[in-house]
């Protein structure tokens, strides 16, 4: 068995504002040792994880009106959707997690993590650097890292510098994040509380990409919502990434900036209960998004505020300028985490923020404001949660039992089961993905 008690659940619930009395409905097991790290990584995720089902249970019991059910979380399970993205199958395809520019390169006095996994941030890349994409290792090497990382930026690519912790401490943009809570949470107004019963289906709007905002938004499907994705039509998501992501959710495109689409979009909004978005702070704020008595919920990479609120960045990259990749390293290499776990943990308590809130909504109302942030699940990984002796793998593990099968429009899809259970909770989600794009804009009648 793995460990009885998570000190990290404890920790985020009371972030989220929970009861605590209610985080001894969570019962733990499964396989030991997984997603071994330096850092405490199973941690995070089993923390996440628990957030999530234990807030889902809690509003669970609300609308029905009786007690909250158990929680049991699983390690396997966790660590297994962890890496959903890596046990994605479509006919037997097995996904491109990296493009070959998104990587680390040797700079003249250090390293830099590229990434470029979009065709128009690897366009960025190329133009920032000068060069054809066989160029860019000698274009690297001859310049500096922070170089590097200012004429990128200057492009519109992604290319951060390798720093050390102690660097990143130092950094405005690390100091905030370690002086903000991992979640931010806000209640804007007095809205009337929104009449919902057990029956009613909540309503999703899915403004977000790559994994952190549809892990949470998947998972909000998983428990019952009507998920609605949006994308801008000119910039469609990575045809893997929306497939691992886009279980229970349909998937529309419109285009803000046109009048007619905008139309469209306010309809919905007008009854939506949820909002979460995901794009860079500022990007869409011009577009006047916020209503009364909705659950507005943002995640970043850096954060909203400080020299970086405005900067576009992913895992991969937080890791490496929040010292992580050189804890993960040697001196030979920079490191990664065993899973994308800044991104997938930051979803679940994206997650779990939105139902806490939903929750606390209907019981008080008001508009609620959430903010979440790489930078900052990267400090809660770095300087907050106890850093145990590694744990040896003493059971046997095979993903195998968390994987499951479908036949859908994009193939037929090997993938990952939600690790997010409480006794009375779906076991899978309702629908496969679709081709993206291809739903109608609008709500389901039931």
């Amino acid at each position: 068995m793995a460990d009885t008690s998570s000190p990290g659940t404890e920790l985020l619930w009371a972030a989220l504002g929970g009861d605590q009395a209610l985080t001894h409905h969570v019962a733990y097991g499964g396989p030991r040792g997984l997603l071994a790290a330096r850092l405490p990584v199973m941690e995070l995720a089993r923390a996440a994880v628990a957030v999530c089902a234990l807030a889902g249970a809690e509003r669970a019991a609300s609308l029905a009106g009786g007690a909250v059910p158990a929680v049991r979380v699983d390690d396997g399970a966790v660590a297994t959707a962890f890496v959903s993205e890596r046990n994605l199958r479509v006919d037997g395809r097995a996904p491109v997690s990296f493009a070959p520019l998104s990587r680390f390169w040797r700079t003249a006095d250090g390293w830099v993590r590229t990434h470029a996994n979009y065709p128009h941030h690897r366009a960025a890349l190329l133009t920032a650097l000068g060069t054809t994409e066989e160029g860019v290792e000698s274009a690297i090497a001859e310049r500096r890292a922070q170089d590097v990382e200012d004429v990128v930026y200057e492009a519109g690519g992604l290319a951060f510098a390798l720093r050390t912790p102690g660097e990143w401490a130092a950094h405005p943009q690390g100091a905030l994040a370690a002086r903000q809570p991992v979640l931010a949470r806000e209640r804007l107004d007095d809205a009337a509380p929104r009449r919902r019963g057990a029956g009613d289906r909540l309503r999703v709007l899915d403004l977000t990409r790559v994994i952190a905002g549809p892990v949470a938004t998947r998972t909000l499907a998983l428990l019952g919502a009507d998920v609605l994705r949006i994308d801008p039509p000119r910039l469609p998501e990575l045809a893997d990434q929306h497939t691992d992501t886009g279980f229970g959710k349909r998937s529309t495109a419109l285009d803000l900036d046109s009048p007619a689409d905008r139309r469209t979009f306010d309809e919905l909004l007008a009854r939506a209960d949820v909002l979460v978005t995901g794009y860079r702070p500022g990007a869409l704020e011009r577009h006047g998004l916020l209503r009364p008595g909705l659950v507005v919920a943002q995640v970043s990479a850096w954060g909203h505020e400080g020299p970086w609120g405005d900067r576009r960045g992913f895992d991969s990259l937080v890791q490496v300028a929040s010292g992580i990749a050189v804890i993960e390293g040697s001196a030979e290499q920079p490191g990664a985490l065993p899973a994308q776990a800044l991104d997938h943990g930051t979803g679940y308590l994206l997650a779990a923020a939105v139902l806490r809130s939903l929750t606390e909504q209907d019981a008080t109302g008001g508009t609620r404001l959430l903010r979440l942030a790489l930078a900052r699940t990267a400090h809660l990984l770095t300087g907050v949660l106890p850093r145990r002796q590694p744990v040896g793998a003493s059971d046997a593990y095979a993903p195998g039992a968390w994987l499951a099968e479908t036949a859908s429009p994009l193939g037929t899809l090997r993938y990952t089961r939600s690790p997010v259970t409480y006794e009375g909770s779906p076991a899978d989600w309702s629908r496969p993905p679709g081709v993206w794009g291809s739903d109608a804009p609008e709500w389901l009648t039931t």
